[in-house]
């Protein structure tokens, strides 16, 4: 285990507090411990986070890693961001080099946070979304036609084939049931 790191980000916690205009803002807690975490974003429009911040009320290992994951996704897309939080054991247990496994709950809780995040400000830019074509995923910028495009050529049946042919649902996956709509429309299941 690597305490150091852990005490670093415990004792020392980084972009802890609100970010006041934030584009988007997140919370999750855990029936395992009852620890709750708020997770807020401030996304510029490039879509690159430029702040991150959280509010925790858990255990020193739960600070630790939101305190890390902040300082990981600054920077980052969004639909980077939500790629890094769909992968706790790598985005955050394996960077603690022996993260002891019965806190890996801690890391899943900081991960859902910042995906959460990433949803709501993906379905606050659809939302607002004045293009031509529906835009379907936010986070990898992929209109309703790309998708269309793709399954027709390609003979998708699933979100899966969609993400692999042209990353739409590949971050948040706020748009999976957007694209299973389609799927069901253009394969004649609807």
């Amino acid at each position: 285990m690597n305490p150091a790191l852990i005490s670093e980000h415990f004792f020392n916690a980084k972009n802890v507090g609100n970010i006041a205009d934030a584009e988007a803002v997140a919370r999750a807690g855990s029936v395992i411990c009852g620890a709750t975490l708020r997770f807020s974003l401030s996304v510029d429009e490039s879509q690159r986070i430029t702040d991150a911040r959280f509010k925790s009320a858990g255990c020193s290992y739960l600070i630790a890693a939101s305190s890390f994951l902040t300082e990981q996704v600054k920077g980052k897309t969004t639909a980077e961001a939500a790629v890094l939080g769909q992968s706790p054991n790598k985005s955050v247990v394996e960077q603690f080099d022996g993260w002891p496994p019965d806190r890996d709950h801690c890391a899943a809780l900081a991960c859902e946070a910042l995906v959460s995040a990433v949803k709501q400000y993906s379905d606050s830019v659809r939302e607002e979304w004045m293009g031509d074509e529906a835009l379907i995923c936010t986070c990898f910028g992929v209109s309703e036609r790309t998708i269309e495009n793709e399954i027709k050529a390609g003979g998708l049946r699933t979100i899966s084939d969609v993400t692999k042919a042209c990353n739409a649902g590949a971050g948040c996956r706020s748009c999976y049931s957007l694209i299973e709509d389609i799927l069901g429309t253009v394969n004649g299941e609807s």
